[in-house]
This record gives structure tokens, C-alpha cells and sequence, in this order.
């Protein structure tokens, strides 16, 4: 397509571990059933705090992909 037309749709992932394995989840499940993922943008961390220590993390992400022509 000689000039794609982009949606942009934004989804939170989870993790235990880290920030980044919460993005790769979020990227990842978005994999499954839509196509064409092209790029993402973190938006918001955030994550919650159990016992004083980090407990899980929450990221909010969003993703761009073309649309089919």
C-alpha cells in the first residue's frame, strides 16, 4: 500500500516481573487476533505494592497497525 492508513488501539499488560515483560504480554495477546502490528507507545505505568515491595506492574500501551487495504 502506497499510503497505509494506521488504527491505534490501547491495551494494558501485567506482569510480576517487570515493565518490560508487561509490554510483551500486552504486544503479544494484540498478536493473536489483529494484524499488521507495527510499532507501540507506552503511555501510563503504574503497578501496585503488596508488603512494601512492588507487587505487579501495569502498563498501558498503545499500538498502531495498518490497516488491510
Amino acid at each position: 500500500m502506497k499510503n497505509p492508513v494506521y488504527k491505534i488501539i490501547e491495551l494494558t499488560g501485567t506482569s510480576t516481573k517487570s515493565v518490560e515483560d508487561a509490554v510483551t504480554h500486552a504486544i503479544g495477546r494484540a498478536n493473536q487476533t489483529v494484524k499488521h502490528l507495527s510499532w507501540f507507545e507506552v503511555v501510563e505505568t503504574r503497578g501496585n505494592i503488596t508488603k512494601g515491595k512492588i507487587h505487579h506492574w501495569q502498563v498501558t500501551i498503545k499500538v498502531g497497525f495498518a490497516l488491510e487495504a
